[in-house]
């Protein structure tokens, strides 16, 4: 539908992908990106990294400059926030940084607010006298935060942080502040650190944080935030898994953590869904006519799973992706996440794709999930520098299914394209079996002839004695004819 009047809101990675590839289809249509802060495109990923030091400047995480985004013949509005959506005029409202309002109307709308920090139940975070980025309390999502950060780095000094919250960002953020040399403590409510995997994973990021000198506490409950009389020092009280409750003194507290930003759609009647999350169907329409949401803000669709949120870089760049072609008037259709994550947490790599145990035996779809894990080299002993990754591969006892993986192992182990190759097995429903029969790459010093992927589900089949020949699924038999 040839010069349509597209207006995305948000301009991290679901609203500039979508405005991108509107304008890609359709050189004639008119797209206008609605972005709340002065950085659009910008790598919130990469935060840690600028804050590590390791990025040298914060302009090296923009994915394009503003002038980039500006030549594809979009109009970028930034320091412009959204602030209501007329569905039946088909206008959203919009107010600059000098107090000036607007209507802005549109053929189809695509929200793309992302998430926003949480401030937990927490003394000392809520409420009027709330502790903040002055204090040297600090949340951490938007470039603004990470503004404030790098000036309570610049300005005091600190020689000491408390990160609360050990999730990926928290773990990232742990590692970024002990490469600038100060004194970490990450404490975490759960019994163990990256809770995303299982803990017998977990134990191994916590053993590295250790290594790099973070004190790690876990199944530990922070109950209040206080500043001394000095204002200088920062006092975190808690409750560890005895019971008992203890303070730590910091200069500079983190915390980590976010929910899905659907305040402006929920006011104009968006149905939500998972997790408070937008609702929306396989072609990221919302409730709402004319109206698509996409990114953090939105609902996911897991291959295995249903609907569940999953705020991920890459999961924003497909739906936007989508997004932005439906609005056009196209029909293309999101495949579905597998919720395939990686984290480098110093020296050592976490993955995970699909499911693990618990989450199968959950999901109410007939499966006897177990899971069976295996140490394989990255790659052959003999030559220099092998180490094992620690993989759990989980499937399905009676179809034979693979339902997950997950692996640590040293950076140099690539244990973020091992999981990718789970990740394309999942996507295609294949048998745990059927790894064995993919035409991998070997050479002695980066892999071997079985890969370390492969020696992984074949100890899955052989700790559950299963008959290939019965579940082999019919997707697996197909065979090239020469």
């Amino acid at each position: 539908m040839a010069g349509r009047s597209i207006v995305a809101i948000g301009g991290s990675d679901a609203g500039i992908s979508a405005a991108l590839r509107a304008r890609e289809l359709d050189p004639d249509s008119e797209v206008t990106v609605v972005v709340a802060d002065a950085y659009p495109n910008f790598s919130i990923c990469g935060i840690p990294y600028y804050v590590s030091g390791e990025v040298s400047h914060w302009s090296d995480l923009a994915h394009r400059t503003l002038a980039d985004l500006k030549a594809t013949g979009m109009q970028v509005r930034t320091d412009t926030l959204a602030t209501g959506i007329d569905v039946a005029g088909k206008r959203l409202a919009v107010r600059d940084a000098d107090g000036r309002t607007q209507e802005l109307p549109y053929d189809a709308l695509i929200v793309g607010t992302g998430a926003v920090s949480v401030r937990p139940p927490i003394e000392g975070l809520t409420g009027p006298d709330a502790l903040g980025p002055a204090d040297g309390v600090h949340l951490l999502h938007s470039m603004g935060d990470t503004f404030q950060i790098m000036q309570t780095l610049a300005a005091r000094h600190p020689k000491s942080a408390i990160v609360i919250g050990a999730g990926y960002i928290g773990l990232e953020m742990a590692e970024a502040l002990t490469t600038r040399g100060l004194t970490v403590t990450q404490i975490e409510a759960l019994p163990e650190v990256l809770p995303t995997v299982d803990a017998e994973l977990g134990a191994l990021v916590r053993a590295e944080l250790d290594h790099h000198g973070v004190e790690v506490l876990t199944s530990t409950q922070v109950t209040a935030i206080t500043r001394d009389a000095s204002g200088q020092l920062l006092r975190v009280r808690a409750t560890g898994p005895t019971g008992k409750t203890f303070t730590r003194g910091a200069e500079l507290v983190l915390v980590v953590g976010v929910r899905p930003d659907t305040t402006l759609a929920a006011a104009a009647g968006a149905r939500l869904g998972v997790r408070g999350a937008i609702e929306v169907d396989e072609y990221m329409r919302t409730s709402l006519p004319d109206v698509y949401a996409a990114g953090d803000c939105a609902a996911t669709h897991h291959r295995l799973l249903g609907k569940t949120w999953l705020p991920l870089g890459t999961t924003a760049h497909k739906q936007g992706r989508i997004a932005g072609e439906n609005a056009l008037g196209g029909h293309r259709w999101f495949a579905g996440s597998l919720g395939t994550q990686v984290v480098k947490v110093f020296d050592l790599v976490a993955a995970r794709t699909g499911l693990r145990d618990h989450e199968a035996a959950a999901a109410d779809r007939g499966w006897s999930p177990a899971t069976t894990a295996s140490r394989p080299d990255d790659h052959k002993a003999y030559y220099p520098g092998a180490t094992p990754i620690a993989i759990r591969v989980t499937g399905d006892t009676e179809s034979g299914l693979l339902l997950g993986a997950q692996l640590v192992g040293r950076r140099s182990a690539e244990v973020s394209k091992r999981v990718d190759t789970y990740a394309t097995a999942l996507f295609h429903a294949m048998p745990v079996d059927a790894l064995s029969e993919l035409d991998l790459s070997y050479t002695p010093p980066l892999g071997s002839p079985w890969d370390a992927v492969q020696v992984a589900a074949q100890a899955w089949m052989t700790e559950h004695h299963l008959d290939v020949q019965v579940l082999r699924l019919p997707s697996a038999d197909a065979r090239i004819q020469l």
